[in-house]
């Protein structure tokens, strides 16, 4: 019998109602034979196996009421039946890929169970591993009929809202330490997935816990290997250490991970493009005219950190007149773009600029031809929440004043396209256009976005406790760091900002005066207004006048009872290999390996920028003990401009055409369906869009994965839509 998704009964095409689907009563069968085959081999490997196959059978029998009471209600909440999707169906998802992942490992044990070649200690733990998934996912459901019986509140399309607004926040985070998340970031991680997405979050997992060993250097370059190298062959020490780090880690580290993915290293594979600009924007007086025919000054960003230049990225597939960049370089000049992209990148509020994602900004410029303007906010903590958002909004407004003599574009239709966090920044500065009154974008692309920031109980926000890429610590830290809360900067996060700034590119500064000498050079006072639109030099850096400040930038028996087998199972991964020489051993409160931090040798040498030695003036530790939880003392304010889910219905009645994306197993999941939803209902031109088999930040994985490439086009055609470009 195949085991492909293909053959698996869907759980909401039934034939007949609660009847269990195909996969279930293979895996049964399959768990039940392969007991009766280990019956009677009583060494330690055959016995963990047959209480791992009894574990399930047992998980089986209570899983499927759970499944099916959730089946009836879960398409309650969708935007449309054409659109199914929120966050009660994507744990039903969930399910159905561990049983058919489960399948497949049951199945290949059992094919090589007599064979001369069986790993049975392979075999064992992954058969366990399986057990434990089914047991969380069990938990998880049980949350899912109490959050549903929690949902009171109907919204203006008629329906249940996802987000429950009026009950104890305390015990939905309280939950988290009742779930084991060990199971999702071990052996089975990326189960949820496309194929080829599995070995590529196995391979960031494992880089994660790598550069975590340097990031926390408590031990000797040898030390560090010796983890790495242990990380790599120990897929439940990993996930040991995946779960400390999301739970312990500060925002810090964090951003740290996150800027990774700007190292030249990683850029070799990167297309070229005809323009690739950085372009610094001072901060001086902007005033552009308001809908009703009168002028309004754009207020310049002064929040946490003053007045500060703010820097934006310019990419074009085609060379353009009046387009920095274009201008000292042979070949043709193509006359202004009618359209203008407008993007902000994700990262959390806290990591990454235009270049992390230059990826898929370079596959959006090709495929659609129109200039893309990016914008590379200040990050949190050093700058919170309104900073980013004055500044896309300013950004915005100088992109308006100068398409024409900076961008290559007429900006006749502009329209905004932001990821993650990058689509919340988008959303609010298009309130605030409607606040000033000013021009606002022609139509906005949000993916996989956050829209009412707070932490409020959800069925979508529970799958962060499975997220590889935005666990749940992670989201918390960032969103404390985003409100304020966290806003000290830390020493690492000006090495960062030191290193992901490459020597090889310019800085085009541009002012008023520049642009009046640009109108007047080189073709004299007398040239005509087209002549007048000359094409900056690739290596010009034009020296702003008013530009006067710079960036700083681990055996059980058969008949154990199933509660105490799970319990031994936890104690497994949090305590196995603890007393190895090589694993963090926790001492006075903080990881340590060999309990005399203050007898280290201050000797340290470099190489690549990374310490040798040890360093006791430079060390940092991760405090597994005095850890506060991460909720505590934490409020974030409810503001229309920080969550654009609390906007009036006037205010969102104005939003223009908006395409929204996000994927079946993201944390923000219902914020999308939730604001689709309530955009629909208002009258607004809204589409939805969810994606199978991605994970949160997928655009950045079109080169490693075919799924994600498939996504990035499917997002180019959407843009393109709402660009209005033709076919």
């Amino acid at each position: 019998m195949s085991t492909s998704n293909d053959d698996f009964d869907r759980p909401f095409d039934q034939p007949e109602e609660d009847a269990e689907p195909l996969q279930w009563s293979v895996l049964r069968k399959l768990c039940r034979t392969s007991v009766e085959h280990f019956a009677s081999d009583q060494n330690e490997s055959s016995v963990r196996i047959k209480a791992a196959l009894l574990l399930i059978l047992d998980q089986l029998d209570e899983l499927q009421p759970l499944y099916n009471e959730i089946v009836k209600f879960a398409p309650h909440f969708d935007f449309d039946e054409e659109t199914p999707g929120n966050g009660y169906r994507s744990f039903l998802s969930m399910v159905d890929k561990c049983i058919v992942h489960s399948e497949q490992i049951c199945r290949q044990m059992y094919h090589q169970k007599d064979s001369m070649f069986s790993r049975k200690n392979h075999h064992m733990k992954e058969i366990e591993a399986c057990s434990q998934l089914l047991v969380s996912l069990q938990t998880f459901l049980q949350y899912l009929k109490i959050l549903y019986s929690w949902s009171t509140e109907v919204m203006s399309d008629g329906k249940l809202s996802l987000f429950i607004l009026d009950h104890n926040v305390q015990e939905f985070l309280h939950w988290t330490e009742n779930i084991n998340q060990y199971c999702f970031y071990g052996r089975c991680v990326g189960f949820q997935y496309g194929n080829s997405l599995k070995k590529v979050l196995k391979t960031i997992g494992f880089a994660m816990v790598s550069y975590s060993e340097m990031y926390y250097n408590n031990d000797t370059i040898l030390g560090r290997c010796a983890n790495s190298i242990k990380y790599f062959l120990d897929p439940e020490a990993r996930a040991r250490r995946i779960v400390n780090i999301s739970q312990y880690a500060d925002v810090s580290f964090t951003q740290a991970f996150w800027f990774l993915n700007e190292l030249e290293i990683l850029s070799i594979v990167k297309p070229s493009l005809a323009i690739n600009q950085l372009i610094s924007i001072p901060p001086e007086e902007l005033i552009l005219p308001t809908l009703d025919g009168g002028i309004v000054s754009i207020p310049i960003p002064n929040s946490h950190i003053g007045k500060k230049p703010i820097h934006v990225r310019l990419l074009s597939s085609k060379r353009r007149l009046g387009m920095v960049g274009s201008g000292g370089i042979g070949g043709e000049l193509h006359g202004l773009c009618d359209r203008l992209i407008i993007h902000t990148h994700g990262g959390g509020f806290v990591a990454q600029t235009s270049r992390s994602h230059e990826m898929y900004l370079h596959n959006w410029a090709t495929t659609l031809g129109v200039p893309i303007l990016s914008i590379d906010y200040s990050l949190a903590p050093e700058a919170p929440y309104p900073r980013a958002l004055e500044e896309v909004v300013y950004a915005y407004a100088w992109a308006l004043k100068h398409a024409s003599t900076l961008l290559g574009s007429t900006a006749e239709k502009v329209i905004f396209v932001g990821d993650s966090a990058g689509g919340n920044l988008n959303l609010g500065a298009i309130l605030k256009c409607l606040q000033l009154n000013i021009k606002r974008p022609d139509g906005i692309f949000i993916a996989y976005a956050p829209i009412f920031l707070d932490i409020i109980p959800s069925p979508s926000r529970m799958l962060c406790l499975t997220d590889s890429l935005l666990p749940f610590g992670f989201m918390i830290r960032c969103l404390k760091a985003y409100v304020g809360s966290d806003n000290k900067k830390s020493s690492k996060e000006h090495e960062i900002e030191e290193c992901v700034k490459s020597d090889t590119e310019s800085f085009a500064e541009v002012s008023e005066s520049d642009l009046i000498a640009l109108a007047l050079s080189p073709n004299g006072d007398g040239a005509n207004g087209a002549q007048k639109l000359v094409s900056l030099p690739s290596d010009s850096t034009l020296n702003s006048v008013s530009l006067t400040e710079v960036d700083g930038i681990e055996g059980p028996k058969v008949h154990v009872e199933p509660r105490e087998y799970i319990s031994r199972f936890l104690n497994m991964y949090r305590n196995s290999g603890t007393a190895s020489v090589s694993s963090p051993v926790v001492e006075n409160g903080c990881v340590s390996r060999d309990g005399n931090v203050s007898g280290q040798s201050d000797k340290s040498w470099s190489l690549f920028g990374w310490s040798l030695g040890r360093s006791n003036k430079d060390i940092r530790q991760l405090d597994m003990k005095n850890a506060k939880p991460l909720w505590e003392e934490f409020t974030i304010p409810r503001d229309l401009f920080l969550s654009p889910f609390l906007a009036s219905d006037d205010m969102l009645a104005h939003l223009p055409p908006m395409k929204i994306l996000t994927v079946e197993f993201d944390p923000c999941l219902d914020d999308c369906v939730m604001f689709a939803r309530k955009l629909r209902s208002l009258g607004n031109k809204v589409t939805l869009d969810i994606l199978p088999d991605l994970p949160h930040g997928f655009f950045n994985f079109l080169h490693v994965s075919k799924e994600a490439m498939e996504g990035v086009e499917f997002s180019a055609k959407r843009i393109k839509e709402l660009l209005e470009l033709e076919p």
